[in-house]
């Protein structure tokens, strides 16, 4: 019977020193072979080049490296490049990297699909087929930081966790991708670079500030009136503002880190004084930053972007209320790559 191989990179560094001293080699082996995989990135045996022949058979008896690839790629008319990335499975998932003339940032992907169901989202009219392993949002990474240096001469800079999915959803596969990714033996990225965007999940944000996180917390927020964000995202029934209010209290009592809720203003839905300042009471429990988000489209259907004097009611309330707010204009629409534009629309 043939033995089924593992995947390399699930394997820790110490079991990957076990794994050599087992066989009558030195310890140290399980420390090249680590430092190749996720320093250097590579993902085939025959490339860790001062590693013996015999050890490089050996570990292509036993394991695997199941990394992904950018099966296509778009570039738009303002910069943004879209991935579509290949899992080892043959599954799809999307990434973008949005440069700007001060840092490269990597938009990257945390399911296959989505768990929740926010209606304005093309991501979410995909059937969740599985969370990504840490390896997976790791090489996402990697891709971009590549693209990065090719096209904009520079590193990637920030990261945001925006792309397909619901990253609390997948709470210990992304924490261990943040992990390899800030990690000296990683990717050696500040945490404070990289911010997490959920649609509010109030176990996991508890969870989170527990486990004394240092990254940043997004929230897409999108209306502070418990009937309106149901209508939109439903999900909000069985996890409605309130326990939503009181896990983000505890984050920032926790961390003392300021909280960004990502806002999108649509004609006829949340776009009166009500709703406004509705928002404002939101956002006085604890510090906060407010981005107002262009609509991306993604069809013919309901959602409209608000009238931009409905848009500056909302940043005139919000600064007067002395909340910090930015407007923030979508990158990549023209390929699809926009917020909750992704959709594997190439596959």
């Amino acid at each position: 019977m043939k033995m089924e191989k593992r995947d390399i990179r699930a394997l820790s560094k110490e079991e990957l020193r076990d794994f050599f001293v087992e066989r009558g080699d030195q310890a140290f082996r399980g420390n090249q072979v680590y430092e190749w995989l996720w320093q250097k990135s590579v993902h085939r045996f025959e490339d860790m080049t001062n590693i013996s022949k015999e050890t490089r058979n050996l570990l292509d008896e036993y394991f695997v490296i199941n990394h992904v690839a950018v099966d296509q790629l778009q570039r738009s008319v303002d910069g943004t490049i879209k991935n579509a990335i290949r899992l080892h499975d043959g599954l799809l998932v999307e990434s973008v990297l949005i440069p700007t003339e001060t840092r490269s940032t990597a938009c990257v992907s945390s399911q296959v699909g989505c768990s929740l169901d926010c209606r304005f989202c093309a991501t979410a009219r995909l059937k969740r087929m599985r969370n990504l392993n840490p390896d997976e949002i790791y090489d996402q990474v990697v891709a971009i930081d590549r693209q990065s240096r090719l096209y904009c001469g520079r590193p990637l800079s920030n990261i945001v966790f925006m792309g397909m999915g619901e990253p609390l959803m997948n709470y210990r596969n992304v924490l261990k991708a943040i992990d390899k990714i800030t990690s000296k033996e990683g990717l050696g990225m500040s945490p404070r670079r990289i911010t997490v965007s959920t649609s509010g999940v109030p176990k996991m944000i508890r969870k989170m500030a527990d486990e004394g996180v240092k990254f940043n917390l997004a929230v897409s927020l999108h209306s502070a009136i418990d009937e309106t964000r149901s209508s939109i995202m439903p999900f909000n029934e069985k996890m409605p503002l309130q326990e939503l209010r009181e896990a983000l209290e505890y984050w920032y009592s926790k961390t003392r880190n300021r909280i960004t809720y990502e806002y999108v203003v649509w004609e006829g839905v949340n776009d009166k004084r009500e709703d406004i300042d509705a928002l404002i009471r939101f956002c006085r429990f604890a510090p906060a930053k407010v981005n107002l988000i262009q609509y991306n489209p993604i069809d013919e259907g309901e959602f409209q972007q608000a009238p931009e004097h409905v848009v500056n009611q909302y940043q005139q309330a919000l600064e007067e209320a002395g909340i910090t707010v930015t407007i923030r204009r979508s990158r990549g629409q023209d390929i699809d790559a926009a917020c909750g534009q992704l959709a594997n629309k190439s596959k």
